[in-house]
């Protein structure tokens, strides 16, 4: 017996909102109670691949082109006026563009609230569509879309809460995003803005991401809601404006050259003439912005990057949880002063511990030998120490030996091998290494110290 054919049509018409439409029309041959069901779903999941499948060459071939497009027209035929609340459309073919509009202005029409686009054009053709369909829209996701009236000035979407732009060239202006009173969640993925000024500026977003954006003029932030910021990007001009009062996390990825890196790293720098550098100054803006932050991220570029505004960094007073990544060809210059402006630290996750050595991050490791070496760390309250990506090295070794000392306030170690991990990691050495240490801790107050490999516990010491 087919109890699913018995359901409600409102009941298969969610089931079938899962699929993609094409997998949704195969079940139209399944029985007379099947045949139009498929055209009532309220999504419309349309991908050209699905049905050109391009990896056996068949994209070209202008017979199924011609096939595919009526697939589509006929679907909106049959659906007539029916409500749509999704449409995903992915193009990489190259069809023709107001045959493209139709379909997307068809839906728009029929009271569209999400919109996915990917569409790759292989003329020079803009999408004609007119910007009164999109009032409505809560969520407007574009990939390699060209859309003329996104640069117009009297643009407005009142209800819009997500907005994802990946591979477009944007040229707005700086109410562009003012002009998107409901936005929430902005994630901007290699903008082409032509060189311009950006200025996100919006009052109720709360999440912003933005990632590898080309021809990045200054940068500017004014979002007093933003919870989450994730800046994995170029180094901009300037940060002029950067207000994030209420920020909880953020992530820091800096995207740096060796050349800058090296040039950063010059004796006698001079910032002005010097306009490479003058720009990894200025992001120095752009960390005060985001000094009320709890929860932070920072890659090794980014902390290199910062050895350069030791002298102004600020003080983290809301900051639990520092992750830091490394890499042996990053320095730790600026660890010293991160650790000692951070008050009321809690956690500290070290993706690795192995860094170019310098002599300021001695402050901070025992990598350079002075009497001063780890006076960086007696200030800092951090209780929990998470060691990730440990490959099981002396010098590794050593290091978390020297954290354990200098780190007054530290209750729990935790270090993470990876089970994929180098084939000259012995587990049991370490073992033997943690068990060593434990034995001559001398701080009166419990710790512990966990060994995960896999993500999972093999071992666990405690000291009294």
């Amino acid at each position: 017996m087919d109890h699913v054919s018995s359901l409600p049509d409102e009941v298969l018409y969610h089931i079938l909102s899962f699929l993609t439409t094409k997998e949704a029309a195969l079940t139209s041959i399944l029985s007379k109670r099947w045949r139009n069901l498929f055209t009532f779903v309220p999504n419309l999941d349309i991908d050209d691949s699905v049905f050109l499948h391009p990896q056996e060459g068949k994209e070209d071939r202008y017979e199924i082109q011609k096939s595919f497009m009526k697939f589509v027209d006929r679907v909106l035929a049959l659906q007539g006026n029916s409500p749509i609340k999704k449409l995903s459309l992915k193009l990489r073919t190259g069809f023709d563009s107001h045959r493209v509009d139709g379909w997307i202005s068809n839906a728009l029409a029929r009271g569209v609230t999400e919109l996915d686009l990917l569409i790759i054009l292989y003329t020079a053709d803009y999408y004609l569509l007119s910007s009164k369909y999109f009032r409505n829209l809560v969520t407007l996701k574009l990939n390699s879309v060209r859309v003329d009236w996104l640069a117009a000035g009297d643009i407005f979407l009142p209800m819009l809460k997500t907005l994802v732009l990946h591979s477009v060239r944007l040229c707005v202006d700086k109410y562009f995003f003012s002009a998107l009173p409901a936005l929430e969640e902005l994630v901007l993925v290699s903008v082409n803005w032509g060189g311009k000024d950006v200025n996100v500026s919006n009052a109720s977003l709360k999440i912003l991401t933005v990632n590898y954006n080309i021809c990045l003029g200054t940068f500017s932030v004014d979002t007093p809601s933003l919870v989450y910021f994730c800046f994995t990007e170029y180094v901009a001009i300037d940060y002029p404006v950067v207000i994030m009062q209420n920020l909880f996390e953020a992530r820091i990825s800096l995207l740096v050259t060796q050349d800058q890196i090296e040039r950063a790293r010059a004796p006698n720098i001079d910032w002005v003439e010097d306009d490479v550098v003058l720009r990894l100054v200025n992001m120095e803006k752009l960390i005060k912005g985001i000094r009320n932050v709890q929860y932070m991220y920072l890659s090794p570029n980014t902390l290199e990057v910062l050895s350069l505004c030791c002298e102004s960094m600020p003080v983290f007073n809301n900051l639990k949880s520092l992750t830091l990544k490394s890499h042996k060809s990053r320095g730790w210059q600026a660890m010293p002063v991160l650790l000692r402006n951070c008050p009321h630290l809690e956690t500290l996750v070290l993706e690795g511990i192995l860094h170019h050595v310098t002599d300021k991050c001695g402050y901070a490791c025992d990598c350079v030998s002075r009497e001063e070496k780890g006076c960086s760390l007696t200030s800092c309250p951090v209780k929990v120490l998470e060691i990730k990506g440990f490959r099981g090295t002396i010098k590794e070794m050593h290091m978390i030996k020297h954290f354990v000392n200098y780190f007054p306030c530290l209750m729990e170690t935790n270090i993470y091998i990876e089970e994929s991990g180098p084939p000259k990691l012995r587990v049991p050495q370490v073992c033997e290494f943690i068990a060593e240490m434990m034995e001559h801790y001398g701080k009166s107050s419990s710790f512990n110290v966990q060994l995960l490999v896999g993500g999972y516990l093999y071992k666990k010491w405690t000291a009294q």
